[in-house]
């Protein structure tokens, strides 16, 4: 039975982001963004799972990726939508008219983004240990609890602001500058310190803003990441 520990796992992540999806129709966009939370937690569970039982298959590989479009694809795109739509209601009256109504829908581009993302990881195999481009859980976490880091980031209800994220994250799933994961090769602090400092600076952040700290740790964690691209460029030269 071991053998599809791992894949009901990843049916349970699916599960959870299609409850999220729903959640956010109805206008529940916290309630929303902590199920995409739980299903993060899952899609890590099964493959710690099926690394630790060593029940690998193509099959689980596959499912992974389906469940991850909906969970960290569709669900924080329609998170984004209702936001966005919300805020698009508060711009001056001379921006409510067609085609400009349709702006909000520009959160869906989400979705082929991160599937395009999940599609090239699983056939790049220099992706075991770092990332090329941001993971979509880490962009799902970023989009998903927007509405909530709103109440105290202020710009954050700014339509134009928005869209801007929407472009800037949709781009950054499917760009090639490396950014560090959290698959632990050891766990000497010499070889793993970046891991260890955005662990201790998130935990600080999320002790100070709650569920509001995820989008503001996601940026911490792109600029980390730029910068060691950086300092490994420079240390090549």
């Amino acid at each position: 039975m071991k053998k599809y520990i791992p894949n009901f796992l990843t049916c349970c992540n699916v599960l959870l982001g299609s409850i999220s999806v729903v959640f956010a129709l109805k206008g529940f966009l916290e309630n929303a963004a902590i199920l995409i939370f739980f299903a993060a937690i899952c899609d890590f569970l099964d493959g710690f799972a099926a690394r630790l039982l060593k029940v690998k298959s193509a099959v689980g590989k596959d499912l992974d990726s389906l469940a991850d479009v909906i969970s960290f694809g569709l669900a924080p795109a329609v998170i984004l939508y209702m936001w966005m739509e919300f805020c698009f209601t508060t711009l001056p009256p001379h921006f409510q008219f067609f085609p400009l109504t349709l702006l909000p829908y520009m959160a869906f581009i989400i979705v082929p983004f991160s599937a395009y993302r999940l599609a090239r990881y699983n056939n790049d195999e220099r992706q075991q240990e770092d990332f090329f481009g941001l993971a979509t859980p880490a962009n799902a976490f970023f989009i998903a609890f927007l509405p909530v880091a709103a109440e105290y980031l202020s710009f954050l209800d700014n339509f134009w602001v928005l869209l801007t994220l929407t472009l800037i994250s949709s781009l950054l799933l499917i760009t090639k500058i490396p950014m560090f994961s959290f698959k632990f090769s050891n766990y000497r602090f010499k070889e793993s310190w970046v891991r260890y400092l955005f662990l201790f600076l998130s935990l600080i952040l999320l002790i100070a803003f709650q569920l509001a700290a995820f989008p503001l740790i996601i940026l911490f964690y792109i600029f980390v990441s730029f910068i060691q691209f950086g300092l490994t460029k420079l240390l090549q030269v």
